[in-house]
């Protein structure tokens, strides 16, 4: 046999968590590749490809029974195209791209490339010596599209250098990169990964996306990737029925096919396929240094019945609606993220209340380091696109989340599904007349950086268009020409910088003591107010928030201790397109004559109308 027995073994019981290493396309030294791949129910596998001119091909031979095929091609080479000639039980011979392969043609072509050994020389020890998810780390995160962040034919290594110095600009800590694995269609942004260990050949081969994240680590960014493993196209040419039988894909159709998307599932209980996906995470991170992974679709996962109705599903052994193999398979990554790469983080996309997603695996939770808060999505947009005469009526979907904002640890995303669709841009959804539009827009995006929980824009939020995402095309940068929608990048900046300033802003976002009510209940002026507090309790900020456009002079609020509060941010200052209609005031002053709001010192002083102040002072 060509393939080590432990090997074959560890793979068979899911566990072989270096299988890039072993699978797939290897060239020989001396010359020659070998080939290896996994067809369990294959009648015979040969593999074709530049080499003899796609005809004939180079037999593969089995490996035990392991179900892996194996040989070596002595005429392949580095950048030949390839593909696995797979004869079906029935005598059908399928041309398939091989899954584990390191590199593609640029769709629309659909053949393997053997990769050469990376040659990439990384210089970025420093960042992942330190770097980490835990309370000593903001996260402030830019969603990115790197087809559409600029119009044109760019590469890896030319996207690297624009995308650090903006992104260091407005000072976000991490990007997050919608799917970078191959992908046939570019009209699904990358969620319908066809190939899983390769990163597209759109922008380049794959040192060239090596040097992209060297870059963005040497300038201190973090680089946050989109993962698939909820589902894969059904391409013929790809894993689908990959041996002439349904081995990637759960074989019950009530469970192997997904109703929403016409895309197959994976099935999670068999080992060899889970290996696949666990492995595949461990590539990412150690071949490409990524600093997480964001989970996609992971309450399609969860359940059963997920967008299936009565019938459309398979009650689980215990009679339930929960997934018990995609939970074990779950919770199995990320004990193994856990083990191997211990500062990295994971993310769910999980849109429901499933427990303990973020919580410990030896408390029962999923072992998830972050959770998407789609929850206080909807509640905030709600009710930002709601005109301010009604607001009062909806106050609390405000207040909501924060009865729940400490049960996980959270990403507050406004994410590319938000402005897609005919959803409409963020500016769009307000209300009002433009300048309004503007000034709720800046508001919320000052109270989403107070609140408890990471924030996350998708790429164009700094530019505040007024039409929605265009995958096709490139962000509308001519937009900042214009004053108003300089002022919403330059808030954002300003945000980032603050909050990198004041720790107090994220450092207990997972604690409830981090976070103090000061006023949530006064709906009939849609005022609201609160306290976030840092470990020690030595310094604090307060976020005075006024959604209406009526400004409220001689405002009161409670702070915990008197003296000189610093004006961090105002949201309606004219540097950012606002009213300016406090001035240019630096500091309010708060007096211990009076306690107020349960607090033991009272500040007065105007708040602006959409406005979202924030005051900040150490203890004295």
């Amino acid at each position: 046999m060509l393939l080590g027995e432990h090997d074959l073994h560890f793979f068979g019981e899911g566990t072989h968590r270096r299988l890039w290493q072993w699978l797939g396309a290897h060239p020989v030294a001396g010359g020659g590749v070998q080939f290896a791949v996994w067809a369990p129910n294959a009648k015979s596998v040969r593999v074709v490809g530049d080499w003899d001119g796609w005809v004939g091909g180079d037999a593969l031979v089995p490996q035990g029974r392991s179900g892996v095929w194996a040989g070596i091609a002595p005429s392949a080479a580095p950048g030949y195209r390839y593909k696995f000639a797979i004869e079906a039980a029935d005598g059908k011979v399928m041309l398939k791209a091989d899954p584990m392969a390191y590199a593609t043609e640029c769709p629309p072509a659909t053949a393997s490339v053997v990769a050469a050994p990376s040659a990439h020389e990384w210089g970025d020890e420093s960042w992942m010596s330190s770097r980490g998810h835990g309370p000593g780390n903001p996260l402030r995160i830019y969603e990115l599209h790197l087809a559409s962040w600029r119009h044109g034919v760019y590469s890896y290594r030319e996207l690297a250098h624009q995308i650090a110095d903006h992104v260091e600009a407005l000072g976000f800590t991490h990007i997050e990169l919608l799917p970078v694995a191959e992908h046939p269609f570019g009209g699904s942004w990358g969620y319908q990964v066809t190939g899983y260990y390769a990163p597209t050949a759109r922008f380049g081969a794959p040192d060239d996306f090596r040097a992209f994240v060297d870059e963005l680590h040497q300038r201190g960014i973090g680089v946050i990737l989109d993962w698939v493993p909820a589902h894969f196209p059904r391409d013929d040419w790809s894993l689908a029925r990959f041996d002439g039988t349904k081995l990637y894909e759960h074989s019950d159709p009530r469970q192997g096919e997904h109703p929403d998307w016409g895309t197959l599932v994976f099935n999670y209980g068999r080992h060899e396929v889970r290996n696949f996906l666990i492995a595949n995470a461990l590539y990412w991170f150690e071949e490409f240094h990524a600093d997480g992974l964001r989970v996609d679709a992971v309450a399609s996962m969860l359940y059963l019945d997920y967008s299936r109705g009565p019938g459309g599903w398979v009650p689980n052994r215990l009679g339930g609606r929960e997934n018990l193999d995609a939970i074990d398979f779950l919770r199995q990554l990320n004990a193994t993220i856990i083990d191997d790469v211990p500062t990295a983080m994971m993310i769910a996309e999980e849109s429901t209340a499933w427990p303990k997603v973020t919580h410990a695996l030896a408390h029962g939770g999923l072992g998830f380091t972050h959770k998407w808060n789609l929850g206080w999505m909807h509640d905030s947009l709600d009710y930002a696109s709601t005109d301010p005469v009604h607001r009062r009526w909806h106050h609390r979907e405000m207040s909501f989340g924060l009865l729940y904002a400490f049960s996980e640890r959270f990403v507050l995303p406004i994410s590319h599904d938000e402005v897609v669709h005919g959803k409409g841009s963020l500016l769009a959804k307000m209300p009002g007349d433009d300048w309004q539009k503007f000034a709720n827009l800046r508001a919320l995006f000052a109270w989403m950086w107070a609140m408890p929980g990471a924030p996350l824009v998708f790429m164009g939020a700094e530019l505040a268009p007024w039409t929605e995402w265009n995958d096709a095309g490139g962000l509308p940068w001519h937009l900042l020409d214009h004053a108003p929608h300089r002022g919403v990048r330059d808030l954002l900046t300003e945000l980032n910088r603050v909050s990198a300033q004041w720790p107090s802003l994220w450092e207990r976002d997972h604690e409830p003591t981090g976070f103090q009510w000061l006023d949530a209940d006064d709906a009939v002026h849609s005022v609201f107010a609160f306290l976030r507090w840092g470990y020690a309790g030595g310094h604090a900020v307060a976020c005075i928030a006024n959604f209406t456009p009526v400004p409220r002079p001689g405002h009161r609020v409670g702070l915990p201790w008197p003296g000189d509060w610093q004006v961090l941010v105002d949201s309606d200052n004219g540097q950012f397109g606002g009213s300016g209609y406090r001035g240019e005031l630096s500091t309010v002053t708060a007096s211990a004559e009076h306690t107020w709001q349960g607090q033991p010192a009272l500040a007065e002083f105007d708040l602006p109308p959409l406005g979202v102040v924030w005051l900040g002072a150490a203890r004295p």
